[in-house]
């Protein structure tokens, strides 16, 4: 439970950090007004993309194990 913990911190972190750096490397077109907004959009985002992959290397993991017992 606590690992799950540290990989959500972790990634709402990294989407902080994306969300800084579209809005340092393109103002024009990223407001500071809604950084926190897109900050937190952004670190979800990660979020469910980083579970996604994890389910799938679950799966392939798995099917590795079943192919080479049989």
């Amino acid at each position: 439970m606590v690992r799950e913990w540290i990989i959500f911190a972790i990634c709402l972190g990294l989407g902080g950090h994306i969300a800084l750096g579209l809005i340092l490397h393109a103002p024009d077109l990223w407001s500071w007004q809604n950084a926190g907004l897109r900050g937190l959009l952004i670190g979800l985002t990660v979020y469910v993309a980083v579970q996604l992959t994890r389910s799938i290397w679950w799966i392939v993991k798995g099917r590795g194990k079943a192919g080479s017992s049989a």
